[in-house]
């Protein structure tokens, strides 16, 4: 035995075993009252002198404790730790989610707009209405349909300051129907700024009257590009005059070029102007001669009323020329125009309105005209040889 141990709990066999111990033999107390009561082996009484040493080497584990009370347990072990996987790649990004269709403007307006029927008295002309209401032919088959089923269009107005109503569009169908005998007709009133009533009155004339005087276009046309310049454009400076011009040839199928052309027409002289609408000053050169100063202008009206004849494109661009170098008076003018004109190259224009009627959209100019003489081609063939023979015998009587 290592030792003789006393057990002290109370009992007389505790002090017998304490005198019969031998002497020298270690005696170890435990109480067991603390045995009982659970305590670990820490609350023990350290061991008396001789006990043997402790064992040297690794310490031993760690007493896990067991759960809901303070006794020994078995040792707890560490987690654990996963070994780290390959790096993951990222995932490919998602694909580009289709396209959206552009969403539908609602063409509706704010507010309720109806038909009313309104006297004729309280409607009035546009204020500088550029085109004329001519009691013509035309005005007679109008006048004409409009007895026999009455004003199917209604005309567009607006409230005017001075009372009654202004005349957007529709002026012939207002004069048609006081021809015809009625007392009101079918209008829409419509709430309109200066600038929306001018290009909806100038937009309704130029696209759907049979008959439009130059003067009357270049009119309606000069109205519209000072209404889309107040509305404003991007740009600055020459930049907003220039994509106003284009934003006017869009609006009416033909260059911003054609359009300032058509504008320069405005700075002719009445005289002038009335025998451009006569045909008696062709296009091209009424647009040199309105780069020349009023006062000339008016003497070349005389020149050509007094010559009955029509001055060419060089004589115009001549003309100017001296202009700009005060070379002009009524003498000068006269022996310019008195000259005898010149063969000229003329050129022939078609808008791109009317190409539109036989070609798609894919079509660039140049396939357009190389198709166009294709044609041309194709028809003097199938023409009779009559027509050839006439000009080769003219030139043998000459």
């Amino acid at each position: 035995m290592g030792g003789v141990f006393i057990y002290n709990d109370g009992k007389r066999r505790s002090k017998k075993v304490a005198e019969d111990k031998k002497p020298g033999v270690p005696v170890k107390v435990i109480d067991l009252s603390s045995v009982r009561a659970g305590a670990g082996p820490e609350q023990q009484a350290a061991p008396a002198q001789g006990d043997k040493p402790k064992r040297k080497g690794r310490p031993p584990k760690a007493e896990k404790q067991a759960p809901g009370g303070g006794g020994p347990g078995k040792s707890a072990k560490a987690p654990r730790q996963s070994k780290p996987g390959p790096a993951k790649e990222d995932p490919a990004p998602p694909p580009p989610a289709p396209e959206q269709p552009p969403q539908l403007k609602d063409a509706s307006r704010g507010k309720k707009e109806e038909i009313v029927y309104l006297d004729l008295s309280e409607l009035h002309p546009f204020q500088n209405h550029p085109f004329g209401v001519r009691d013509d032919v035309e005005m007679q088959g109008l006048v004409s349909s409009v007895k026999a089923g009455g004003v199917h269009q209604p005309a567009l107005v607006r409230p005017r300051e001075g009372g009654g109503y202004e005349i957007v569009a529709g002026h012939r169908r207002q004069r048609a129907s006081e021809l015809a005998g009625l007392r009101n007709m079918p209008c829409i009133v419509r709430e309109m700024t200066d600038d929306e009533a001018v290009l909806a009155m100038t937009d309704d004339n130029l696209r759907h009257r049979e008959t439009i005087l130059p003067s009357e276009k270049a009119a309606a046309l000069q109205q519209q590009y000072e209404a889309i310049k107040h509305q404003g454009t991007r740009g600055e400076g020459e930049d907003i005059g220039k994509l106003s011009l284009d934003k006017v040839g869009e609006r009416n199928g033909m260059s911003g070029k054609t359009v300032q052309r058509y504008i320069y027409l405005n700075d002719l002289v009445p005289e002038l102007k009335e025998l451009m609408d006569g045909g008696k000053l062709s296009f091209t050169p009424a647009v040199e001669i309105s780069r020349i100063k009023p006062k000339h202008q008016k003497y070349i009206a005389v020149s050509i009323e007094g010559q009955q004849s029509s001055p060419s494109k060089a004589q115009a661009k001549k003309l100017r020329e001296m202009d700009e170098k005060n070379q002009l008076n009524p003498d000068v003018i006269d022996a310019v125009l008195s000259q005898e004109k010149k063969k000229e190259d003329f050129d022939v224009i078609i808008s791109s309105a009317e190409l539109a009627q036989f070609f798609g959209k894919d079509k660039t100019p140049r396939e357009m005209k190389d198709q166009i003489m294709a044609l041309l081609g194709e028809w003097k063939e199938k023409q009779p040889p009559e027509l050839g023979k006439g000009e080769k015998k003219k030139e043998m009587e000459k």
